[in-house]
């Protein structure tokens, strides 16, 4: 992601409004985005949209972040509608990928694919909101008030539904 300094053509304003919500709308994009570049390509997106619309000043900082998100939902299924979807990896995790499976043992190789087979399964058991906070908290790395104000949640739920989600994940692990 970009910072302000990187980008000379933000005016204050423009500037202002992308440090305000770039991170909060990049975790939004990401969370449906199959990417980290695409959800970087559609945070270009949204805010290019943004700068080319003079009336935003007006709005209050809660209509701008609704403005901004309700663009990024519309960039997304932009995006969706025209891919061929074909999924991509990005170079360097296949590299890595290869490089960590190549130094284990067959029989190692062949447990690892089953704990993740297991752990994905698992995680597909779990209900999809508790699925998308533990992506957003383990994956992305957010904070439980980002990703409360991406789920539209109070903090408290959203640490509640993360705490039980891995209660959940553990107690399927021991009967298992």
């Amino acid at each position: 992601m970009q910072q302000q300094d990187e980008c000379p053509q933000l005016d204050s304003a423009g500037g202002a409004l992308y440090q305000r919500y770039a991170a909060s709308i990049f975790a939004y994009l990401r969370l449906h985005a199959p990417s980290w570049e695409e959800a970087e390509d559609l945070l270009l997106e949204v805010f290019t949209a943004a700068l080319e619309q003079e009336n935003l000043s007006w709005l209050t900082e809660k209509q701008q972040f609704v403005w901004l998100r309700r663009v990024a939902q519309n960039k997304l299924v932009d995006r969706y509608r025209r891919s061929m979807h074909f999924s991509t990896l990005p170079l360097e995790q296949v590299i890595e990928t290869v490089q960590v499976e190549e130094a284990l043992t067959p029989e190692q190789l062949v447990v690892r694919r089953e704990e993740l087979e297991q752990l994905y399964t698992t995680i597909g058991k779990l209900s999809l909101l508790q699925q998308q906070v533990l992506q957003l908290r383990v994956g992305d790395g957010l904070r439980f008030a980002e990703i409360a104000v991406l789920l539209n949640k109070r903090e408290e739920a959203v640490r509640k539904m993360f705490s039980r989600a891995l209660a959940l994940l553990r107690a399927i692990y021991d009967q298992q």
